[in-house]
């Protein structure tokens, strides 16, 4: 009774294996455009499609990372200064590139670059805490994407949007889940709008990975300055046991992040190279196994799990 089933489920695997498996050829002759190269992911990426002989064109937001990135790097590789969050530094990169590629178009766009130190509880953030994450994150991105279109269209070339599990399920307050949760929403509705031109898009969603932005101690320095500039009448509300319990929960999450980075690169790399790249990427079992299934479950059910370990406010109403 089983066994026609099982062979069934088998083959489906070796199928979906077998497609997957397919890579193009004649990867050397493709540009690729990776944003936020300084260090984390875009550094990973950059260094990883630059061994494989593919030409990457590679943005920093600081000369000090594009030095330090070439000396790591074959000569192909080429470096420019970008801020996504500056539309003059996004239109002079995008003509920058335009130069660079001429005919041949823009095989490939990373969109990689993100702030992440926002982490924190909502009611302790500000307007210019949640305009400074979403106008990198996702404003930018959006910048990024539209400056570069032309290029990427004529190539029939990819995206490549960096989202995260956060993306799916917010796990953490601040500006940082909203903007991923932007990036979701921008990156279907461009699939959808760009599949006739031959185009594709996929989205990055990584788990908790260790990057140059996951580091502990900047997103409790953050955090802190969040409870320093609390009024008194809120800090009494929530009472400073809530904040240390915060912090502690904060060092934990971060502190535990898988560190094994080229595991999202490689997704990145497939997304790119692949005959027949995934619509989504998900690295990290962290965001296999938890977060992907929980954002399925009965609201009643996620936030139970998501608040059972919260820290719980000293008095609650003020």
């Amino acid at each position: 009774m089983w066994l026609p089933l099982l062979v069934l489920v088998a083959l489906l695997l070796l199928y979906r294996w077998y497609r997957q498996s397919q890579i193009l050829e004649n990867l050397s002759g493709k540009y690729v455009f990776i944003t936020g190269c300084d260090t984390g992911f875009g550094n990973t990426l950059a260094k990883q499609l630059d061994k494989r002989g593919m030409k990457v064109l590679a943005s920093c937001l600081t000369e000090k990372g594009a030095e330090q990135l070439k000396k790591e790097t074959s000569s192909q590789l080429k470096t420019v200064i970008l801020d996504v969050a500056d539309s003059q530094s996004v239109s002079s990169a995008a003509k920058w590139i335009a130069n660079i590629v001429g005919d041949r178009g823009l095989w490939g766009l990373v969109n990689n670059a993100a702030f992440g130190f926002t982490f924190g509880p909502n009611a302790w953030q500000t307007r210019a805490d949640f305009a400074k994450v979403l106008n990198i994150n996702l404003v930018g991105l959006f910048d990024v994407t539209v400056n570069l279109l032309p290029l990427i269209m004529k190539a029939k070339g990819r995206i490549v949007n960096v989202s995260s599990c956060g993306g799916r399920l917010p796990n953490v307050g601040g500006g940082y889940c909203p903007s991923k949760f932007g990036v979701e929403a921008l990156s279907d509705s461009l699939r959808r709008e760009l599949r006739d031109f031959g185009v594709k898009i996929s989205i990055i969603e990584p788990g908790a990975f260790r990057t140059a932005l996951g580091v502990v101690e900047p997103h409790l320095k953050n955090l802190e300055r969040l409870w320093t500039n609390l009024p008194e009448n809120m800090k009494h509300c929530f009472g400073e046991q809530y904040y240390y319990q915060y912090a502690q929960g904060l060092s934990s999450l971060l502190g535990s992040a898988n560190p094994k980075l080229y595991r999202v690169t490689d997704c990145m790399e497939h997304a790119l190279t692949a005959v027949h790249p995934w619509t989504r990427y998900s690295p990290g079992w962290d965001c296999k196994l938890y977060y992907l299934p929980v954002s399925y479950l009965p609201t009643v059910l996620s936030d139970y799990l998501l608040c059972r370990s919260s820290p719980k406010p000293a008095h609650g109403l003020m």
